[in-house]
């Protein structure tokens, strides 16, 4: 994969490989190795922030995720964002990358023809004109918005293996809020770790042109923050239809976006971490009154 010399470490965090593990490697960047079959504890006890950041983002980090091993998942490697592509949603399972303050603004605009397919997976796969007149959206997971620090990775953000079909009025109202919400959070907590992706329908899936792309029936995103007095970590899923809710409407526990996902995200937490962060989540950490 082109990008992966590119990456950087701290991007490395919030990405989850499919049903098994990856190694990193350092060098000028960061490289993914050959998967493996077995799975190997984490063992970690440490506190601080720095330190937290420190065994995340380390060279010999396990990264795993824990989902249907039946489910198809190829790994693409961006400069703004890692993606599990699904070959028969034709949508990602899932998306991350690390947003920093930094990177929370920029002046990179959005190029003309924006949206792409992706190369790097296998036809059939989703094309730009797919969504013309099917009455849904091209809903990006990690959004323009998170992208506009650098030309190619903005360019990137519109590569169709990051978008799914999404209701037009969740696309253009609370799912634009919650990626506001989170430039705002990076750049007031430092940084944070974000996690998207669709949640489909159950089978037979619903969906859009000759490409069979499924139509998800809700989002989910989950975010982690490492700064402050203690780590913290909150959920959001979106049922994909015309909606106008507070963000607590929307909130929900890591653990439960892992049962709805199929997901374990984070997996190198620490165990006292871990559970300090998955079955509660407190609104006003997050500067969310309504």
């Amino acid at each position: 994969m082109k990008n992966l010399l590119r990456i950087t470490l701290f991007t490395a965090l919030a990405f989850i490989l499919t049903s098994c593990q990856l190694q990193t490697k350092s060098g000028k960047g960061f490289k993914f190795a050959d998967y493996e079959n077995e799975a190997t504890e984490q063992q970690a006890e440490i506190g601080s922030e720095a330190e937290l950041k420190s065994n995340l983002a380390s060279d010999s980090l396990l990264i795993q995720e824990i989902t249907n091993k039946h489910t198809p998942s190829q790994i693409l490697v961006r400069k703004g964002y890692v993606a599990s592509y699904n070959k028969d949603t034709k949508c990602p399972n899932w998306v991350a990358w690390h947003l920093t303050a930094e990177h929370a603004d920029g002046t990179v605009k959005r190029p003309r023809n924006a949206f792409h397919a992706d190369e790097d997976v296998p036809e059939p796969r989703a094309e730009w004109y797919d969504y013309k007149r099917t009455g849904w959206a091209r809903g990006h997971i990690c959004p323009a918005g998170d992208n506009k620090w650098d030309e190619e990775a903005m360019r990137e953000s519109f590569l169709m293996t990051n978008i799914v079909p999404q209701n037009q009025n969740l696309n253009d109202g609370d799912w634009a809020e919650i990626e506001k919400k989170c430039r705002k959070w990076a750049k007031e907590f430092g940084d944070i770790y974000i996690v998207g992706g669709p949640l489909p329908y159950e089978k037979p899936w619903e969906t859009i042109s000759d490409n069979k792309i499924v139509v998800p029936r809700a989002m989910f995103k989950v975010v982690l923050c490492l700064n402050g007095d203690k780590p913290k970590a909150i959920g959001f899923v979106y049922k994909n239809i015309a909606q106008n809710n507070p963000k607590s409407h929307y909130a929900n526990t890591l653990k439960e976006v892992e049962r709805l996902s199929g997901i374990k995200f984070f997996p190198t937490l620490p165990k006292k971490v871990r559970k300090e962060i998955d079955n509660s989540y407190n609104l006003s950490d997050w500067g969310i009154k309504d």
